[in-house]
């Protein structure tokens, strides 16, 4: 095998591939990245037990052929070489990176000892990567960091005609995003799906996705996920059962509805939680015309007045942990916010606007005495 490629091409192929590398593993042959060579392309394939990727790009092929490589070194090689043009090949059983005066030999890892790359499950349909990408970073911040609850880790997949909805909770908070998409293959049309994606590897998926922009197709079956756009294509498995449901807990009846400016409110919860420790929470007080942030630990406290709309009620008050109320507030892109508010110590969702396809669910707890 050999070939010649632009080195900032190579360094790209070679990240986006090894992001699926796991840090460690058993079997040494599933730290390599797969590098085939054919037809004035390079395929550069990484997997491990949980998920693969794979990408294209152009390359004038010398000599057609197949190499596996250590990937996390091959990227670490791809990142010092000088600028320009990056020439390999396979000489002996190493792998030689020569670009400009540098030159470098990877070991060959055994090619019979490597497992074949999975294929694409059923083609499901297409949605636009700039706005899937929004979608799955608005939710996973309430995903869970606890491994102890698997499936709480993830991000809920479900698809219902034309509709996508991605949800996330760790318990403490709920966040729900729709978005539109489009079905089509064998498996689209009037098919819906339900399933829960492991929120890191998802949200690695999507920033990766964005940033070559266009349309993604989705492809799903029972027990893994695929997207591929362009050049690219991924697959990760899915974790097993589901989360719970939102509809009830997102149905607060009889309610208050307060409505501020979100950038304001963001720097004005960082401002007075400065004050808090652990989880001291922030105090948000409305009145018609004003919210009154409050915070503070024994004798140091702090508070922040800003303009603010209240309805249902003559006054509410309420108080949340400042680190989720931030995350809450930080997944939204509107200029203004709408908190609907049940009271203290109750539920409390925040939306972006009223058609409710973003959606984030919070528990409210004591307030400050």
């Amino acid at each position: 095998m050999e070939f010649r490629i632009d080195g900032s091409e190579l360094t790209d192929a070679v990240a986006w591939a090894a992001r699926v590398l796991p840090a460690r593993s058993p079997v040494p042959v599933l730290g390599g990245l797969l590098l085939e060579a054919r037809d004035g392309r390079l395929r550069v394939s990484g997997l491990d037990y949980e998920a693969s990727a794979r990408i294209e790009v152009e390359a004038e092929t010398v000599r057609e052929g197949r190499a596996l490589v250590l990937g996390r070194r091959l990227l670490d090689i791809c990142k010092v070489l000088p600028k320009g043009p990056v020439e390999s090949a396979i000489e002996g059983a190493r792998l030689s990176v020569t670009g400009g005066d540098a030159r470098f030999g990877l070991s060959l890892l055994p090619l019979d000892d490597y497992p074949a790359q999975p294929e694409l499950p059923a083609f499901r349909g297409v949605v636009e990567a700039d706005a899937f990408a929004a979608a799955v970073g608005q939710v996973a911040v309430a995903a869970g960091r606890d491994d102890s609850l698997p499936v709480l880790t993830g991000i809920r997949l479900a698809l219902d005609g034309s509709t996508m909805t991605l949800a996330a909770t760790d318990r403490y908070r709920y966040a729900v995003r729709a978005l539109e998409w489009k079905p089509e293959g064998e498996g689209g049309g009037e098919a819906g799906a339900d399933v829960v994606v492991p929120a890191r590897r998802l949200t690695e998926i999507a920033r990766s996705l964005a940033s070559a922009a266009g349309p993604v197709r989705l492809a799903l079956d029972g027990g893994s996920i695929g997207f591929e756009s362009g050049g690219t294509r991924t697959t990760t498995r899915l974790l097993d059962g589901r989360l719970p449901r939102h509809d009830k807990l997102f149905s607060l009846g009889e309610h208050a509805v307060a409505v501020t400016e979100r950038a304001p409110l963001v720097e004005a919860v960082k401002r007075v939680a400065v004050v808090a420790e652990g989880d001291s929470p922030v105090q948000l007080a409305f009145t018609p015309d004003a919210v009154h942030l409050q915070a503070g630990y024994e004798d140091d406290v702090a508070s922040q007045r800003l303009a603010a709309a209240l309805e249902g009620a003559e006054a509410m008050t309420v108080a949340f942990n400042p680190g989720y109320l931030l995350d809450a507030l930080g997944s939204f892109d509107t200029d203004t916010v709408r908190l609907h508010l049940l009271g203290p110590g109750q539920r409390a969702l925040i939306t972006d606007r009223a058609d409710g396809r973003h959606q984030h669910l919070l528990m409210s707890v004591k307030p400050l005495v």
